[in-house]
């Protein structure tokens, strides 16, 4: 083996090369044995590397090397990929998990822990327990009939599944509760290389400026480009502050002379997007219940002009609602429904109340996806829905 050493050694430097270590002579042993029909082996990493389309484990496997030792060798990479991949999703899911909890702390502290409770101090699944949880959910502004289809859909499972004991019945909920809140999650419709139009509808004093500034923040940092209009031109006040908004996170608005016309700032709105090429254009609209016949016929006419002039634009029309006003929130969606073919749902200072069940109401009895959720006066706090994050925020 020595004389052989030599041999290859001596054969090496005549190529201008250095020795192969000794632990790689079965490699090199295969490659030697094609040196000869190569034309210039030292420039085959080169031609590897500049030619398209050709896998490297075609010029990996060499006579000599097993395929068993190349899958060893591929397999080991996407392993490590993949864990890359899982365990930044895994954390961000906590993260936002987080994020839930504290955003909903008072509702937690009157459904979840209030569940909580009566699991421990209960053994039993009798008709005592069952009563008990319809009264922790409509204290929460769950609804009555809510309420009722809830437990009778935990009762049964609870019956199918024969489980006996209340413990085993925690999961039970929260995945009930998930599946009431509408299961997965309903992103906005919005298409990237598209104009996307977001017509936020809603009464003042609900949030709807706010929610739209920091709706307009969520676009940006995604590498949006967005644009907000001012169509609420009969109060000043509502053009001033989103003006000051829109100062604030960085984004051309479109505006109007107070009392001007609301369907010609949108027309001007959709145009100045088209020319920026803007990829969202978020609207703001007025909210005034006292003149409903008129503000019905005011929304009506902006989704028209809306309609003519981007028949085949990605569009939203997103009813803001105030988590504070319980029951009347449903009332007031009934009425923009009418009006306007709501979308989705933005449900605004969901972390001011004790009783955020509200969101499984409007879920439920609106059969209206809620999209986003207020839990917070930051910027980063309207975030995207997501039921099951919000049934297990619930009850952690």
């Amino acid at each position: 083996m020595a004389l052989f050493d030599r041999f290859k050694g001596k054969k090496k430097e005549a190529q201008g090369g250095e020795p192969l270590p000794e632990e790689m002579m079965p490699e090199g042993l295969g490659k030697e044995e094609e040196e000869p029909i190569a034309p210039e082996p030292s420039q085959e990493p080169e031609e590897q590397a500049i030619t398209p389309g050709v896998d490297a484990t075609d010029h990996e496997t060499q006579p000599g090397e097993g395929p068993g030792d190349e899958a060893q060798d591929d397999e080991q990479p996407n392993d490590e990929a993949q864990h890359s991949e899982e365990e930044p999703a895994a954390e961000k899911r906590r993260s936002l998990l987080a994020r839930f909890k504290q955003g909903i702390t008072k509702t937690r502290q009157s459904i979840g822990d209030k569940i909580d409770n009566l699991i421990k101090s209960n053994r039993k699944l009798d008709d005592e327990f069952y009563e008990e949880i319809e009264d922790i959910l409509i204290q929460a502004d769950v609804g009555i009939d809510t309420t009722v289809k809830l437990v009778d859909t935990i009762r049964r499972r609870a019956k199918k599944e024969k489980l006996n004991d209340a413990s085993e019945v925690r999961e039970l909920i929260i995945d009930e509760i998930s599946n009431m809140l509408g299961g997965e999650i309903k992103p906005l419709n919005v298409v990237p290389g598209q104009l996307s139009v977001i017509l936020v509808v809603g009464v003042n004093g609900a949030g709807k400026t706010t929610s739209i500034a920091k709706m307009g923040y969520m676009f940006k940092n995604e590498g949006h480009k967005v644009i907000l209009a001012a169509a609420d031109t009969f109060r000043a006040a509502a053009i001033d502050q989103l003006q000051i908004w829109a100062d604030r996170i960085g984004v051309e608005m479109i505006k109007h002379q107070e009392g001007a016309d609301p369907g010609a700032v949108v027309f001007d709105a959709i145009a100045a997007a088209r020319a920026r090429k803007a990829d969202v254009l978020i609207i703001d609209t007025a909210g005034r219940l006292q003149n409903k016949s008129n503000l019905m016929k005011e929304l009506s006419k902006l989704r028209k002009i809306i309609d003519r002039e981007l028949p085949d634009a990605p569009q939203e029309i997103l009813l803001l609602l105030d988590a504070t006003t319980g029951q009347n929130a449903i009332s007031q969606a009934r009425i923009f429904m009418e009006a306007t073919g709501v979308t989705g749902i933005i449900l605004s200072k969901l972390d001011g109340t004790a009783k955020g069940g509200i969101v499984i109401a409007i879920a439920r009895e609106l059969d209206i996806p809620v999209k986003l959720v207020g839990m917070g006066e930051g910027m980063e706090d309207l975030r995207v829905f997501d039921a099951e994050l919000m049934a297990r925020a619930l009850f952690e």
